[in-house]
């Protein structure tokens, strides 16, 4: 710590393909959709976050919304730029005589490519980072979870976000075996969108889509406490005419088993690759679930019922990712797995 400490500021960064998540000095400062929307003809951009996410679906010829990150990588590298200093701007409201230098850290998914990760570095540097530290996002699930990752046993996680889902066997501060599929919330809100289309003959946007899952969104059949019905407004695909569907938990239960299935092969294949020593430890300890998939209704018992391992969802899933990443950077010096 120098005297130059306070023209350092330290944030971290979830950056994820739902939602941002931004940490400085341990607190949550920013926790927004990851949503830009952009003038067309001047490439301005107009809103962000929250703002952007209310026009998303309902924009005019002039606007453009954006989602900057599809399948957790950035798809558009220049909305991505504009998003993170967006994001950061919103922590430094203060005006200043200068802006202070960012020491970041920002998680990526764990089966992102040399490409993808280029990306991400690229992207938070011109977005004003000088000093870019990366780390994989089920590292960073487990410390948000307060496993001891440096330990000599295995810990897995299984972290559902909005592109992936991040599967990963972790000991000694290392990723051991690993899987990244792109079935995860998007996936989940897709597979409501085409239910509710053939079903019901109702259109629905991704908005809707995602308010439904949020309500009746379920895992299971059959689960303790159930939702009350949600009702769904939208026109009939044949006559164009306005109707009401209530939609039970049950049938999003039906409508996401197959998504739900793939994942839970997927959880299959890593523990297939685990060495049994870790395996045992996993069995003892069980899996941890964090993401904002993870809180679909009735997830834990669906996969313990399924795999034989007992599953425990973290006790804040949407956050533990960012925790992690928190952690990661006020002991960056300490942790070895940070990626330059």
């Amino acid at each position: 710590m120098g005297i130059f400490s306070f023209l350092t500021q330290e944030i971290a960064i979830d950056l994820g393909t739902a939602n941002t998540i931004i940490i400085h000095n341990d607190k949550i400062v920013v926790d927004e959709p990851s949503i830009v929307a952009v003038d067309r003809s001047s490439g301005k951009l107009i809103a962000i976050g929250e703002k952007a996410r209310q026009m998303h679906g309902k924009t005019h010829e002039n606007i453009r919304t954006i989602r900057p990150l599809r399948d957790g990588v950035i798809a558009d590298f220049n909305a991505a730029e504009q998003m993170i200093r967006g994001m950061i701007k919103m922590i430094n409201k203060r005006p200043g005589l200068f802006s202070p230098t960012l020491k970041m850290v920002v998680c990526i998914p764990s089966g992102s490519t040399e490409v993808e990760v280029r990306a991400v570095r690229d992207s938070s540097e011109h977005a004003g980072g000088r000093d870019v530290y990366l780390i994989y996002e089920p590292m960073a699930a487990a410390i948000g979870i307060g496993l001891d990752v440096e330990a000599p046993e295995g810990c897995m996680v299984v972290d559902i976000g909005g592109g992936t889902t991040e599967i990963a066997v972790i000991a000694l501060g290392g990723i051991v075996c690993n899987k990244s599929i792109r079935t995860a919330g998007d996936g989940f809100t897709a597979d409501v969108q085409s239910y509710m289309r053939h079903q019901h003959n109702i259109k629905i946007g991704e908005r809707t889509a995602e308010d439904i899952k949020i309500n009746v969104g379920a895992a299971l059949p059959s689960i303790e406490d159930p939702p009350a019905d949600y009702v769904v407004r939208g026109p009939n695909l044949m006559t164009a005419m306005p109707v009401e569907i209530p939609v039970s938990y049950q049938e999003i239960a039906h409508c996401l088993d197959k998504s739900i299935s793939k994942v839970e092969t997927a959880i299959l294949s890593v523990l297939e690759q685990t060495p049994p020593e870790l395996y045992a430890d996993i069995v003892a300890k069980g899996i941890f679930l964090a993401g904002g998939g993870a809180l679909l209704r009735g997830l834990p018992k669906r996969l313990s019922d399924k795999i034989s391992i007992p599953f425990h969802l973290a006790e804040d899933p949407l956050h533990a990712v960012a925790r992690g990443t928190g952690v990661a950077l006020k002991n960056s010096d300490k942790f070895s797995f940070l990626m330059r």
